[in-house]
C-alpha cells in the first residue's frame, strides 16, 4: 500500500503561503490563552493577599486510594489556612461523584475536618465534573456570588476566568506545587484547555447536571453567624 507523502511547495510564493498560514494557525490557537492571562491579571495571588470573603471553593484534582492527591490536598491545606484565618466562612468542595466507588467532594470533606474547619462549614457540590460545570454551579446552585478560588497555578487563571463568566466574582489563589510530570502535563493540558474555556464562557452551555438549589452554603453562613 502506497501512502503519498505531502509535499511542500516548491515555489517561493507557496512557501511563503505555507509560513504564514504556520503562524496565523499557532496565534489561533494561543489566542484563548492569551485571553486567560489578560482578563485575570489582577485577580490572582496567595493566601496571604487574598481578601476576605465569605466562601472559599477548592476545585477537585483526583483522588489516591481514596484520599485527595498530593495535589488536591495542597488546595485543600490553603483552604484550610483561609479559614483558620478568618478570611473565609464556608468552603465549597467541588468535584466529581460519578460513581460509587469514587466520591472527591466527601474526602475533601474528611480532609478538610482533620485540619481544623468544622463540618458544619463545608458544603459539597458532588456534579463538579469540569472546572465550568463547577462555577456554574456554584452560581446558580449554591447561591455563590462572590469567592476565593483555589487551585493549582496552572489552572487557577483558567478557574477565576469561567467563575466570572458565569457570575460569580472571583479571587484566584494559586498554591505551589512540586514541577513533576504531573505539573507539566497540567501546564501543558492548559494550553488546550483554554480553548474550550473561551468556548464555555461564550456559548455558556449548561452543565452535565444543574438540579434545584441548594441550600448549603446559606445555612452554612447562618450557622456561622449564631
Amino acid at each position: 500500500m502506497n501512502i503519498r507523502r505531502p509535499r511542500l511547495p516548491r515555489t517561493r510564493a507557496g512557501q511563503r503561503r505555507l509560513v504564514q498560514a504556520v503562524m496565523a494557525a499557532s496565534v489561533l490557537a494561543l489566542l484563548p490563552a492569551t485571553w486567560l492571562y489578560v482578563s485575570t491579571a489582577d485577580r490572582l495571588g496567595t493566601t496571604a493577599d487574598a481578601p476576605r470573603a465569605e466562601v472559599a471553593v477548592v476545585f477537585g484534582a483526583g483522588l489516591w486510594n481514596g484520599e485527595p492527591s498530593p495535589y488536591l490536598a495542597h488546595r485543600l491545606d490553603a483552604a484550610a489556612t483561609l479559614y483558620r484565618a478568618g478570611r473565609v466562612s464556608v468552603v465549597l468542595v467541588t468535584g466529581d461523584n460519578s460513581r460509587k466507588d469514587y466520591d472527591e467532594p466527601d474526602a475533601m470533606r474528611g480532609y478538610l475536618t482533620k485540619h481544623g474547619v468544622p463540618d458544619a462549614r463545608i458544603v459539597s457540590d458532588y456534579a463538579g465534573f469540569d472546572t465550568w460545570d463547577s462555577c456554574v454551579r456554584a452560581k446558580k446552585i449554591f447561591g455563590v456570588d462572590r469567592a476565593v478560588l483555589i487551585s493549582q497555578g496552572f489552572h487557577i487563571r483558567r478557574a477565576v476566568a469561567l467563575c466570572e463568566a458565569a457570575g460569580v466574582d472571583s479571587y484566584g489563589v494559586g498554591v505551589d506545587a512540586k514541577h513533576d510530570v504531573t505539573w507539566y502535563y497540567g501546564g501543558t493540558r492548559e494550553i488546550f484547555a483554554a480553548g474550550k474555556a473561551a468556548l464555555d464562557a461564550v456559548f455558556e452551555p449548561d452543565p452535565h447536571f444543574l438540579g434545584p438549589k441548594e441550600p448549603g452554603v446559606r445555612r452554612a453562613l447562618a450557622a456561622g453567624a449564631e
